[in-house]
């Protein structure tokens, strides 16, 4: 292994089942962990589900039943959403894991015995739908703004984390790494929100109001509340693999629990503890679902993932987030965008790359990828055996920018479609004199699938190794540096073509996931 690499999402509330928003977040994560994976690196990737909370003891209450089985029941649907779609994550987190409770027993422990944390009662107003307290300075225009929901004026005694002693250390952390959160105006944000003094964080629940959480192990009469339970995960599932990795390398999560969440409480409680922070902070923009907010207030907005993952395969999903969403602005779904991806990029150009080329070798050759020589080459086979496809994926990756680089593998994908019309091997087949030109131009497309393979394995991986199972090659996934022009499939044997996104009426079998 060259190295390793570690990487995180946020984890999921399980009060109601996965929409988009979760399944593009994952789908994310996994196209970077499959990147990291393909240069050799070791590579944890954390995900799962946060469990505890109000809405979840409320939510089990309508239901007549225990937290911990509602909390069982929902998780199940999110670990299936990421099997169906090839998530690999290294763990799936769960909060209600008893090794996680000690960890986050022994981080408040830890800021209690340091003066951290201390009690005190408040009176002021409490949103029941963000489950927190907040202020006349979060109305707008005096108004509270529609996250909020219900707003209720409350007087309760509770533990409280010090924020304020920290923010200078956060605020010149920010400064000094500039690239710390990803995209670059995320930062700015940022930036603008701790120039003002911060108020403490209240981290706990009397039981006699929430009983499903874990109990502070100070004052066994209260829970910890939401955040040092939430962000702790990173941190107490650094294992999963064996010895504890620290700090991450990419933590992904959306705009909407940047400030506070991850952008102040976060590394706050990492400087309280003395810990490293995150080495960058993935900042993705919200789906809309045709020009609406998805949310789970607003039912109508949800677009489920699973109908069209069973319509059209889990690759068809993970292009059309992958390739919509310009990292950190907002994107919006619908069937006609949805279908057009489908229907253009990838049954028209890639998947009828495929069953063409492989039809000619299969028609022309006896399926056997013919043995070319240089003296038959001409101008027109440079684009295709160029690497410059190669350079722009890895560089727009590198970038966080897997929709560039999408676009990057579809502009080769154009250019092979584009050979093909241009040499005209359906004609030159007719023509003996042209057998060795045809040799070239049959060797030069099966190298170009074979690339193509390597290239999309990150973004389709169910795609990548149906091309190289119709190709009879060896399973994948494998290096990124194989996406490199060779010659190695001289005299290979090709197998039959198969329709790979077939049209929309048809419905295609269960795929099992492909190895990550």
């Amino acid at each position: 292994m060259a190295g390793s690499y570690f990487l995180t999402t946020a984890i999921d509330y399980v009060n109601s089942a996965p929409h988009l928003g979760h399944a593009y977040e994952k789908v994310l994560a996994d196209f970077f962990a499959r990147y990291q994976k393909s240069l050799e690196h070791d590579v944890l990737f954390l995900t799962g589900v946060d469990e505890h909370g109000q809405k979840v003891q409320q939510s089990a209450q309508r239901e007549g039943i225990e937290p911990q089985l509602f909390a069982d029941q929902t998780s199940a649907h999110f670990q299936r959403l990421h099997e169906s779609l090839g998530v690999a994550s290294s763990h799936f987190v769960r909060t209600t894991d008893p090794s996680h409770k000690k960890i986050v027993r022994e981080w408040l422990q830890k800021l209690h015995d340091k003066g951290e944390i201390f009690f005190q009662e408040h009176e002021g107003f409490y949103s029941v739908r963000q489950e927190q307290f907040v202020t006349e300075k979060d109305k707008v225009d005096g108004q509270w703004p529609e996250i909020f929901g219900e707003v209720i004026e409350t007087k309760e005694s509770n533990y409280y984390f010090r924020l304020e002693p920290y923010r200078e250390r956060l605020l010149k952390h920010i400064e000094e790494n500039p690239e710390w959160i990803v995209p670059a105006f995320r930062r700015n944000e940022l930036l603008g929100a701790l120039k003002e003094p911060l108020g403490d964080l209240c981290i706990s629940r009397p039981k006699s109001r929430l009983t499903w959480g874990i109990p502070l192990p100070f004052d066994e009469d209260y829970v910890n509340y939401v955040w040092f339970d939430a962000l702790t995960n990173y941190y107490s599932f650094a294992n999963a693999k064996g010895a504890l990795r620290w700090p991450p390398d990419l933590q992904i999560i959306g705009k909407d629990i940047l400030i506070p969440a991850h952008g102040v409480y976060w590394p706050i409680m990492l400087l309280a503890l003395g810990l490293e922070l995150p080495k960058h902070l993935l900042v993705h923009g919200f789906w809309t679902n045709s020009g609406a907010k998805i949310s789970k207030s607003n039912a109508k907005s949800l677009v489920d993932p699973v109908p069209y993952i069973e319509k059209f395969g889990p690759d068809a999903l993970r292009y059309f987030v992958l390739r919509e969403m310009v990292l950190g602005q907002d994107a919006d779904f619908s069937d006609e965008r949805f279908e057009t991806r489908y229907t253009g990029d990838l049954g028209k150009k890639l998947g009828n790359l495929v069953q063409r080329t492989l039809s000619m070798i299969n028609s022309y050759r006896a399926g056997v990828i013919p043995n070319y020589d240089g003296f038959h080459l001409t101008e027109a086979d440079a684009a295709l055996r160029a690497d410059t496809v190669v350079e722009e994926y890895k560089r727009a990756v590198d970038q966080f920018a897997p929709h560039l680089a999408l676009q990057a593998v579809w502009e080769f994908v154009a250019q092979a479609n584009e050979y093909i019309e241009k040499t005209a091997p359906f004609k030159l087949a007719k023509v003996p004199e042209q057998t060795k030109r045809l040799d070239v131009i049959l060797g030069l497309l099966a190298e170009t699938l074979r690339r193509l393979s390597v290239l999309v394995q990150d973004a389709l991986p169910f795609t990548a190794e149906k091309i190289r199972a119709q190709m009879q090659l060896a399973p994948g996934p494998v290096r990124l540096e194989e996406a490199l022009f060779g010659n190695s499939l001289r005299g290979h044997t090709v197998g039959k073509p198969k329709v790979i996104f077939p049209p929309v009426e048809e419905k295609p079998p269960a795929e099992k996931p492909p190895a990550a």
